[in-house]
């Protein structure tokens, strides 16, 4: 009767595949080592694969060319509940990274038990990251994914504490590097070394750090009565936003694309406002009341379109493609801008 090595069976690792060259470089030293390397690429609704904001890698060809099988994961609401409150806080602005760190782990670790791995590997880089990459909060998040010991950083295992697989002696230590801090010297070193001839730029692109966008969600969380949504986050994706009572918002297109998007956002509760003689955005009213800022919201999209400024133009009212009634309206002064603009 013939027996199977044990211990090879258990050569087995998910991986977490950003894109960025650090998780690419942490599978290619993993697989050096002879694990089999399944990837869990993990999606929020703050950060699209191909955004154009620095994580706009296209996934499916890095893992293509990587040669390992790949699943997406999305996180929505469950994610949304977690950014609203986060247990450990956000950093410079409405980023809650050690939260998050340990969702994506826990929705890996769901995929390493589905597919009998042993470990995971990431490539966080020691210090790269001041808020969710110093080794207290590399500890944190393992407790908190329930993956303690079980997570393998190859590009900084040397700097952390032995992991699981290198003490049962499944990966070698020896094997891993001790790459530290923010620069990208070593990691381009070893896209060199393996043939790597366009090195992509570091992942990221969370919108959550960005400050413009963070100001809005912050709003948006503090103003709202009720669960925020896929479509509220959606919503402040696009147009210029404007706060105008603690219970209305006015989103307001800045080119076609953006008026099609806040269109097809719109709930059967919104008002939607479009300029009728002249070209000009759509404005989009959420609010529990929105007729109660009906003027407001209008002169502003006035403002926006190639209306008139000084005398005044109609403007028409929506719920979807149903039009209510029209009203008259002039232009507001850019002051109100100021003072409304979140």
């Amino acid at each position: 009767m013939q027996t199977t090595d044990i211990k090879s069976q258990k050569k087995k690792a998910v991986a977490l595949l950003s894109g960025g060259l650090d998780s690419n470089l942490a599978v290619r030293i993993m697989r050096e080592q002879g694990i089999d390397v399944e990837a869990v690429s993990i999606k929020t609704p703050f950060c699209d694969f191909d955004c154009g904001r620095g994580c706009g890698h296209n996934l499916k060809e890095v893992a293509s060319d990587l040669g390992i099988k790949l699943k997406t994961i999305y996180l929505g609401e469950d994610y949304l509940k977690m950014v609203k409150d986060p247990k450990h806080g956000y950093g410079s602005g409405m980023n809650p990274c050690i939260d998050c760190r340990a969702m994506m782990y826990r929705s890996a670790k769901v995929h390493m038990d589905e597919i009998g791995a042993d470990f995971l590997i990431t490539g966080e880089v020691l210090s790269q990251r001041p808020m969710s990459q110093n080794k207290r909060a590399l500890q944190i998040i393992e407790r908190a994914a329930e993956v303690e010991g079980k997570v393998v950083r190859p590009l900084s295992g040397k700097n952390l504490p032995p992991s699981e697989p290198e003490i049962s002696g499944l990966i070698k230590r020896e094997n891993l590097y001790s790459i530290s801090g923010r620069s990208r010297k070593e990691q381009l070193k070893l896209a060199k070394h393996y043939g790597i001839n366009d090195p992509p730029n570091a992942a990221g692109g969370c919108l959550l750090t960005d400050r413009s966008f963070s100001n809005r969600l912050r709003d948006l969380i503090t103003k709202c009565d009720f669960d925020m949504t896929l479509n509220d986050v959606e919503l402040l994706k696009v147009g210029r936003h404007f706060r105008l009572s603690d219970t209305a918002k006015l989103i307001v297109g800045r080119k076609e694309e953006e008026n099609e998007i806040i269109s097809s956002l719109s709930r059967s509760n919104d008002l939607l406002l479009e300029v009728i003689e002249y070209k000009g955005p759509v404005g989009m009213i959420r609010a529990s009341d929105p007729k109660s800022v009906l003027i407001t919201a209008a002169a502003i999209v006035l403002r926006y379109s190639d209306a008139p400024k000084l005398r005044a133009s109609a403007v028409g009212v929506y719920t979807g493609d149903q039009i209510l009634f029209s009203m008259n309206s002039i232009p507001c002064e850019e002051s109100l801008l100021d003072n409304l603009r979140i």
